[in-house]
């Protein structure tokens, strides 16, 4: 009798399984067996081309299957004809964009952005393959050539974002300000300018002003004129201008001085042990680290055994860190990079016989250590300083505190240059916060923050303090918030250094002659006072302005207050951001640009980056 095959139960209409079944005890169907001779054809998953190779040793049943195949495939229907485009499609389709149209602006617009905000090349658009890369996207847009977006597209855009900055900043009623002097690749000197304020909304704002060309003396009463003629250049009244945020450079303090404006110095401890800290064995083992650093910076074979190294001996696979003397806290990222990489460094330059002698002493080792110890702290606390998107200034004093308390106090282990370093750069700090002016500053700062109020004042000066606050509130009462005293505007004609201001001095010059009396007004702005203090401190983690935005209701004279001051910056690094970017507007590419077009560059893409 003859077997019986099963059918496949997944049968998709294939012609093959005619030819083949399954034996019933085959419950997994997962070897098919010829219904003509009974073999057992091996198959790869659901695929059917062994049966059909094993069907040919059977012609008949194979016609048959080629038979069946072909009556049940369906004829391919055929593509629709092309329709023929009429006259008027086929000329508009190859038509360029009239350069009146919106839709070639649009694009031409789109370019220029690209060039300013990403620090492009303006010669980009010559290059053939962007011009390929705008071709197929819109073969219609014809790219205009490279002196039409120097002189025409550039310039344009720029006038309509300082007219928009310009704009925002004739309402501002206060801001604070920061200023560098850098060099081009080019070496060109550039004074950079930036502003910060406190907008109704809340929101601390800043922006660059200018990146002036300064070929001129470096002197204070140049720079100091310079400095001024920025303000004027953007109709900014000296009197909003509450203070100036510099670097220690004699030339720049100097020239504030000689403007009389109120001028914060930068927090920079490693300063200290930079400039201050004048020790040999120091000096020999930076000297040490920066050979070590040149050694593998200019040599891809020692770099290559250097990660064989760090994977033998599971160390993080990092490179050297170079010192920049632009950076302050790249000497002590070189050291400690230098502490992590001690066993493969050795290793490496031990191999060769000409670089031997690079192998750092232990006696180096150790001295790399201490200052490590002594610098490490600190660099969280001076980067945090260093940011330009929230309130910073009121950071100061607290910072010293625990610098004094804790993160510069003498340790257990400390090593006895560990000691010294930590001790100078203390003793660097206290000396540059000692200036009267820059107390009142940071003490203001301070009270008008939710989070710390009198907490790090001096008690002796507490009073002293509120006193000034209540006396510029009073004044502001009466100008509605307003500075008042548009004579201060011009420079400080004489070059004798005018006597040190306080605060009150201060607020006295910019205060106007008060039509109220030392009654209820005063008492008004007293109790105020005095209930902004009592409320419940703001968390540590808060963000200020937000706090002063959901109170401002309850505060409406001290609010002025906290608009002023805590827009003022801790450190200039905004202005020294701007050199980052200036270097890469002015690249090797873009070495010839006239400082014109480089101010321009650089304000658009510090703008338009925000």
């Amino acid at each position: 009798m003859e077997e019986q095959l099963v059918p496949k139960r997944t049968n998709k209409g294939s012609v093959i399984w005619r030819f083949f079944g399954y034996r019933e005890e085959d419950v997994e169907q997962v070897k098919p067996i010829c219904k003509v001779c009974k073999k057992t054809v091996l198959t790869k998953g659901s695929s059917t081309t062994n049966m059909f190779h094993h069907l040919k040793t059977h012609p008949v049943q194979y016609e048959e299957s080629v038979t069946l195949r072909t009556s049940c495939t369906p004829a391919k229907t055929p593509p629709p004809a092309a329709r023929q485009m009429t006259l008027a499609a086929s000329f508009s389709k190859t038509t360029p964009y009239e350069k009146t149209s919106q839709r070639w602006r649009d694009i031409t617009d789109a370019i220029t952005n690209f060039i300013a905000q990403d620090m492009m090349p303006i010669n980009t658009v010559e290059k053939p393959g962007f011009r390929k890369l705008i071709k197929t996207l819109d073969p219609k847009y014809e790219m205009p050539g490279r002196r039409h977006f120097s002189e025409k597209a550039i310039p344009e855009l720029y006038t309509s974002e300082r007219q928009k900055l310009a704009r925002r900043l004739q309402d501002v009623t206060y801001f604070s300000s920061t200023a560098d002097l850098w060099s081009s690749r080019t070496m060109e000197p550039y004074l950079s300018f930036t502003v910060h304020f406190i907008d109704n909304n809340w929101e601390l704002n800043n922006a660059c002003l200018q990146t002036s060309f300064f070929p001129k003396d470096h002197t204070a009463e140049l720079l100091a004129e310079g400095l001024h003629e920025v303000l004027k250049a953007w109709d900014l009244p000296v009197n909003r201008q509450v203070c100036l945020t510099t670097d220690n450079g004699a030339n720049i303090v100097k020239a504030a001085r000689l403007n009389d404006w109120v001028r914060l110095q930068v927090l920079w401890p490693s300063a200290a042990s930079g400039n201050r800290m004048k020790d040999a064995r120091i000096d020999r083992a930076v000297g040490v680290c920066k050979k070590v650093v040149s050694s593998f910076s200019f040599s891809w074979k020692k770099r290559r055994e250097m990660a064989a190294v760090q994977r033998t001996l599971n160390l993080p696979p990092h490179q050297l860190i170079s010192e920049s003397p632009t950076r302050w806290g790249s000497r002590q990222h070189m050291i400690e990079r230098i502490l992590e990489q001690e066993q493969a460094i050795a290793q490496v330059l031990a191999a060769n016989k000409s670089s031997r002698h690079l192998v750092p002493t232990w006696q180096d080792m150790d001295v790399l250590d201490s200052v490590n110890k002594a610098l490490k702290p600190l660099v969280e606390f001076t980067d945090a300083l260093s940011g330009e998107g929230y309130v910073t200034v009121s950071f100061v004093k607290p910072v010293l505190h625990l610098f004094h308390s804790n993160i510069l106090a003498v340790q257990e282990g400390d090593t006895d240059l560990t000691k010294s370093i930590r001790a100078t750069i203390m003793d660097y700090l206290m000396e540059k916060f000692d200036d009267v002016a820059t107390n009142d500053l940071l003490d203001m700062a301070g009270l008008l923050d939710p989070r710390f109020k009198t907490a790090y004042i001096d008690e002796d000066r507490v009073e002293v303090i509120k006193s000034s606050a209540i006396e510029e509130m009073e004044s502001l009462s009466v100008t509605g918030g307003q500075p008042d005293d548009p004579s201060v505007a011009e420079p400080h004609a004489s070059t004798e250094p005018p006597k040190k201001k306080t605060l009150g001095s201060f607020f006295k010059k910019a205060r106007a002659p008060s039509t109220t009396t030392s009654g209820s007004s005063k008492e008004q702005l007293t109790t105020e006072l005095s209930t902004y203090l009592q409320t419940v401190d703001a968390d540590s983690e808060s963000d200020p302005l937000l706090w002063w935005k959901e109170h401002e209701q309850m505060f409406p004279n001290l609010r002025h207050l906290a608009k002023k001051y805590l827009c003022v910056q801790a450190t200039s690094s905004p202005s020294e951001r701007v050199f980052s970017t200036s270097g890469n507007v002015v690249t090797c590419h873009r070495a010839s640009l006239k400082p014109e077009a480089v101010d321009r560059l650089v304000f658009l893409a510090q703008k338009l980056k925000k």
